[in-house]
Parts: C-alpha cells; sequence; structure tokens
C-alpha cells in the first residue's frame, strides 16, 4: 500500500510539473480566489496609474527639456530647464488667463446651482402632471453635441441683434468679447446634470423637516435653502466641483466667443495658443504652461475626490 500511495504521489507531483507555469498558476488560483483579485487589483492599478500619470509625466518631460532639443527624445528630459516656468509668465500674462477661467467658472457654478437649486426643489419634492416626462426631456437636451448651437449662437452674438428686456436694450454684439456669451451656453450644458443631481438628493429629505420649518412660518423658497440645502451638502458639492472643472476645460465656445486677448475674458486654453508664433511653436512653454492650468484643478479634485464619490452613491441610493 505504500508502494502504491508513493507512486501515486509521484504521479500527482509529475502531472502537476508537466502543466507548466501558468496552468501551476491556474491550479492555485482556483484553490485560493484571493490570488485572482489581487492580481486583477495590480493590474488595473498599474493601467490605471500609466494611462492617467503618464501625460503629466510627459508634459513635464517636454517643459523641462530645451526647446531645440525636443526632436528625437526618449523618456527623460533632454537637458534641465526649469526657467521655463518662468518664461512662460514674461512672454504671455498667463496669471491673467488663469483668472478669467476661475471668474468663468465661478460665475458658471454659482448660476447654474442656483438654477438647479430651484428645478431639484420643483421635480424632487413636488407633484404634477407630466413631471417624469418633462425631466427625460431636460436630460435629452444635454445629450446633444454643443456644435449643434454653434451657429445660432455665433450670430446672436456677432449678427446684428438687439434683445429687449424692459426699457433696456442690449446690443448683443457689444457682448462679445464679455463673459456672457461664454457664461450662457456653460449654464445650459452643465444645467440639466446639476438638476439631476440636486432632484435625486433633494428627493430623499423626509417631508416632516420642510413641514416643521413651514409651520414656523417659513416660505418654500425659505425652506429649500435654510433646511434642503443645507442638508443636501454632498449633492451641492457634487454638482457644483464637476460644474466648475468642466467650465474650467471647456475649449469649445471658449476657443469662438472671444478674440483670444486675456483684457476680453479669454480663458486658459487661449492662453496656451498664445504662446504660439508665426514662425515658431515653442512646445516647453505650452507644456509648462498645461501643467500650471491644470494644477489647481488637480488639486480640487484630490481635495474633493471624497466628496464627489459619496456625493454621486449617496444619491444613486433611495432611503
Amino acid at each position: 500500500m505504500s508502494n502504491e500511495q508513493s507512486g501515486i504521489g509521484l504521479g500527482s507531483d509529475d502531472a502537476e510539473m508537466k502543466r507548466g507555469p501558468l496552468g501551476r498558476w491556474v491550479g492555485k488560483a482556483i484553490k485560493n480566489p484571493g490570488r485572482v483579485y489581487r492580481a486583477m487589483f495590480y493590474v488595473a492599478t498599474v493601467f490605471f496609474l500609466v494611462t492617467t500619470l503618464f501625460p503629466f509625466y510627459w508634459l513635464l518631460v517636454i517643459a523641462l527639456t530645451p526647446n531645440n532639443l525636443i526632436t528625437d527624445m526618449g523618456l527623460v528630459p533632454k537637458g534641465f530647464n526649469p526657467e521655463v516656468f518662468i518664461t512662460m509668465f514674461e512672454r504671455v500674462p498667463f496669471h491673467l488667463y488663469m483668472f478669467n477661467s476661475f471668474v468663468l467658472g465661478i460665475t458658471t457654478t454659482i448660476i447654474v446651482l442656483l438654477l438647479a437649486s430651484l428645478a431639484g426643489y420643483v421635480f424632487g419634492r413636488l407633484r404634477f402632471p407630466g413631471k417624469s416626462l418633462l425631466m427625460l426631456g431636460i436630460l435629452a437636451i444635454s445629450y446633444f453635441p454643443p456644435a449643434a448651437f454653434l451657429i445660432p449662437l455665433f450670430e446672436l452674438f456677432t449678427g446684428n441683434t438687439a434683445i429687449s428686456l424692459g426699457t433696456v436694450t442690449i446690443s448683443t454684439p457689444d457682448l462679445f468679447n464679455t463673459p456672457a456669451p461664454m457664461v450662457f451656453p456653460f449654464s445650459a450644458l452643465f444645467l440639466p446634470l446639476s438638476i439631476f443631481i440636486l432632484t435625486t438628493f433633494y428627493g430623499q429629505i423626509p417631508d416632516g423637516l420642510e413641514d416643521a420649518a413651514r409651520v414656523e412660518g417659513t416660505t418654500r423658497l425659505g425652506a429649500l435653502f435654510r433646511v434642503i440645502v443645507p442638508l443636501s451638502a454632498p449633492g451641492v458639492a457634487t454638482a457644483g466641483v464637476l460644474t466648475f472643472i468642466g467650465v474650467y476645460n471647456e475649449f469649445f465656445f471658449s476657443f469662438i466667443m472671444n478674440n483670444g486677448e486675456a483684457s476680453s475674458w479669454a480663458p486658459i486654453v487661449a492662453g496656451i495658443l498664445k504662446y504660439q508664433g508665426q514662425f515658431d511653436t515653442p512646445y516647453n512653454l505650452m507644456a509648462a504652461a498645461s501643467i500650471v492650468g491644470v494644477l489647481p484643478v488637480a488639486i480640487l479634485v484630490i481635495i474633493a475626490q471624497e466628496r464627489i464619490v459619496s456625493g454621486l452613491t449617496a444619491g444613486a441610493l433611495k432611503e
């Protein structure tokens, strides 16, 4: 019996050796599924880090390399030129373009949150016929490509058009090279998503809290801003951060609705393109400007990432 058992043991060892490294790993993975989960996690983490961080690393490599040495580059800088981060501000007033982007982003975020809060209250806490159909229409509009609105908006703000608001008449060409031609399209583009997020949050607030505020003499509007909005802070923060990041990174309308000068409220995109001359293209300066321009948004995402994730996941659950 001992010989038979030893023969069986040797046979299993021989079969194990004949399976090869991959076969042995599969066998161990079947016995211990945790190995598979860990391997998938490591692969996904490495893939995420490479695809997200490598573009920033490549920007840094180009920025630190002198412009005349950029051709035939490898994965490391050909030279070391940190002065480029000072030269970029000397050649173009890039800080003014960043200021313009901040103003456009903050202004649009305030408008979107104000309108989305009112709409979210109506859709989340009131009952009226056609509510679901109207919400579906708002979400459907958000899927329209921005290019579909280009011709009418460009004609509105550059053609000979006048808008009458009571006794005040505004000539729309006078609005060109001002924040208005950019803030209005930005607000329309990012409003549906904010309405959807805030509708989900506002609908989860217990009716008793609002009723208690109404008994104390507060109007519906007062209950919204004194009770519902503070209790829905994660959702409001999520909508605000997503709107600001979207406006800060927007290119299409930012490039068309101004002449590209910092004094005309041109945003960061115009500032980066301003480095390009008629006879040369300083890629190192453009890369340095891209790094400086993306830092505020990167810091904002790092600070607010937990609030964004918690806001989106909490809004997806109905209690």
